[in-house]
């Protein structure tokens, strides 16, 4: 059965993610994620004519993937530590998925050499990040100020970022999980 050219457009996404994922937005190579999928340099290139154009569709596709998911975590539940949970089960599972990175966490580390449309995307997720952690904290501290909750979405959203970048230089989960225990012992994450 042919493959349509959505299905090569989602081909074409899903290794150049592995590939982010694994060695960073660096490594992106045409070449390599044609020969990967199967097809033409010159197909990648009909779908994506520059490799900032990919790796915003990317981004992009990295951050309304997460906002959905997130949504449906707070439409389900209204308890903070539950939500915060499956929040951190999300860098955990792309931790044991070969020692990955966070989309977000590997190419922040390459932010000098992304082009502007990249940086946008990569900002966005960000911002969906805290906006979704403050709505938590939120549940959990209901007469909180906006900002302090704000403040303090960042400072989890940066740790759990960090505990996942740390753990994976250790080529090492449990660093990762008594990281995260941490956090919620000494309060920073509800």
């Amino acid at each position: 059965m042919a493959k349509t050219k959505s299905d090569m457009r989602e081909a074409v996404m899903a290794a150049a993610k592995a590939t982010v994922q694994a060695h960073g937005y660096n490594a992106l190579s045409f070449r390599e994620i044609a020969k990967e999928v199967g097809i033409k340099s010159a197909s990648v290139h009909y779908h994506f004519p520059t490799k900032g154009d990919l790796g915003a569709a990317l981004a992009r596709r990295y951050t309304e993937d997460g906002a959905a998911y997130l949504g449906g975590l707070l439409a389900g539940s209204s308890d903070p530590t539950w939500c915060m949970d499956r929040y951190t089960e999300i860098f955990r599972s792309v931790l044991a998925n070969n020692n990955r990175m966070c989309l977000y966490g590997i190419m922040s580390a390459e932010l000098d050499d992304l082009p502007p449309e990249v940086r946008t995307e990569i900002d966005r997720f960000a911002a969906m990040n805290v906006g979704w952690i403050t709505q938590v904290l939120a549940l959990a501290k209901p007469d909180a100020d906006e900002q302090a909750l704000s403040e303090h979405a960042m400072a989890i959203f940066s740790a759990i970022e960090g505990a996942q970048l740390v753990a994976r230089s250790c080529q090492d989960i449990g660093v990762y999980d008594q990281t995260v225990r941490t956090y919620r012992a000494t309060g920073l994450i509800p």
